[in-house]
């Protein structure tokens, strides 16, 4: 591919690099169009002209997207040198690291984005996108990026049936109980599972390997300690062992989360709890949860990776806070965009008309997104695939409220449900208000990120 300025007269069949004239930036340019830029006045454009054996830009993303969308993941159509990868189910994000990085290391003009490993993702979710920065590539490097390229897949949540053992030492508080069944329940089903059995015990060797004797017919087996887990010689890990498991893994490199066990029994993981998980805050339990119901039970390797990303936030009631002096920060607010309406009195999807060149659904999540929040969710509803593809593009979740039809209380319940575990208060926006300004968004924001509370304005707090 040559690029550059070449005079008017040369330029049908070149691409144009800048929009000018009313032509659009990326139009290849036809002998009406020359005429219309000589009308103009226009002498020279900078554009690029392909040469043999180039690859257009849109052929070549699609390419390399269709080598990358594996089981539960589906490619878009390629459109300005670009092609999405999206959800078609709900699970953990599964992908080559190492064999990403070699693709983007080919050329620079070929270039992957994608979600973190092993992220929970919901489907219709955007997961990667590729974008072909040239209006071409040569043929060598498509081919070689084909060769790099490894499936991405999403692994859906298989293991539904969880058993759950708690402890209770003599002195313990029944709350601490309350509060590990409670949140452990809430986890589970978020992840499509259900706690069939709950087994509360005392805090014993010989108490804890009666009730695991109990859950032989569970897909994952739970235990959750009132006291934390200090070593393998601990009551837990022996209650385990007792019943005639192994200790697979104790101790992990997540912060909170660090004194976690893995274990197996009869060929069932088992999970000792640590006791960090008494809140929904997010925290290595979790990390390791979703492997497990996802059928991706990991092991030593994959759990010391997870070291990397792993101090997570700081949880309010430690008795040694990592950063006493640290500012309570926003990253545990949403934002919540209501796009599920269906316009009746207007007669056509209203979120879809444009503001200033965009949709106007899109204007208000490009604000959200820009305050750096937590995670940006947006329910949709009617005309969900126009909605969908006028946020395309964006780092936000997509939820499909079947129920649209119910009115807007029903799309605020379907926005709240799917908030990850980590948020504790969001930003709730309708998808047809575009001026509100981003600087009462943001004092929104800040005045929210406090304590507990029912409904201020547009925040909803946990």
């Amino acid at each position: 591919m040559r690029f550059g300025l070449i005079p008017v007269t040369a330029a049908v069949g070149a691409v144009l690099a800048h929009s000018v004239a009313g032509l659009r930036k990326g139009r290849v340019l036809a002998a009406e169009d020359v005429a219309r830029l000589q009308a103009a006045g226009i002498t020279e454009v900078m554009a690029a002209r392909l040469s043999a054996g180039d690859v257009p830009e849109n052929a070549a993303a699609a390419r390399l997207a269709a080598r990358l969308a594996g089981a539960g993941v589906a490619a878009a159509p390629a459109a300005t040198g670009r092609a999405n990868l999206h959800a078609t189910q709900t699970g953990l994000l599964v992908m080559d690291q190492g064999a990403l990085m070699a693709l983007n290391a080919i050329d620079e003009g070929l270039t992957l984005a994608t979600l973190p490993p092993f992220r929970r993702v919901q489907a219709g979710e955007l997961v990667a996108t590729v974008k072909i920065i040239p209006y071409a590539m040569g043929e060598p490097v498509v081919a070689r990026g084909e060769a790099e390229a490894r499936p991405m897949t999403v692994a859906p949540f298989v293991r539904q049936r969880v058993g759950l053992v708690i402890t209770r030492t003599e002195r313990g508080k029944a709350s601490l109980a309350d509060k590990a069944e409670a949140a452990t329940a809430a986890r589970v089903e978020a992840l499509g599972g259900r706690v069939a059995t709950v087994r509360r015990v005392a805090h014993a060797i010989s108490a804890i390997a009666a009730a695991l004797s109990e859950m032989a017919d569970h897909d994952v087996v739970l235990v959750a300690g009132e006291a934390a887990i200090a070593d393998r010689g601990d009551v837990v890990p022996q209650g385990i062992v007792a019943a005639g498991g192994r200790l697979s893994h104790f101790g992990l490199p997540v912060d909170p989360g660090n004194l976690l066990l893995l274990a197996e029994l009869r060929g069932v993981p088992v999970i000792g709890v640590p006791s960090c998980a008494r809140s929904l805050k997010r925290n290595g339990f979790d990390l390791v949860l979703e492997r497990v119901m996802a059928g991706l039970t990991p092991g030593p390797l994959d759990l010391g990776a997870m070291g990397v990303g792993g101090l997570l936030s700081e949880i309010a009631s430690r008795p040694s806070p990592r950063d006493a002096g640290g500012l309570r920060r926003q990253g545990h607010v949403a934002g919540l965009v209501l796009a599920a309406g269906q316009s009746r009195r207007m007669g056509r999807t209203k979120l879809l008309e444009p503001v200033a060149g965009a949709p106007l659904v899109r204007r208000v999540a490009e604000k959200l997104v820009g305050l750096g929040l937590a995670e940006v969710i947006v329910v949709t509803g009617h005309d969900a695939e126009g909605v969908a593809a006028a946020l395309a593009g964006l780092p936000l979740r997509l939820v499909h409220n079947e129920n649209y039809a119910q009115g807007l209380a029903r799309s605020l319940r379907t926005g709240i449900a799917a908030l990850g575990p980590e948020v504790t208060a969001a930003l709730v926006c309708l998808g047809d208000m575009p001026r509100v300004a981003v600087e009462d968004m943001a004092a929104l924001v800040q005045a929210g990120a406090g304590g507990g509370g029912a409904l201020h304005g547009g925040m909803v707090k946990r």
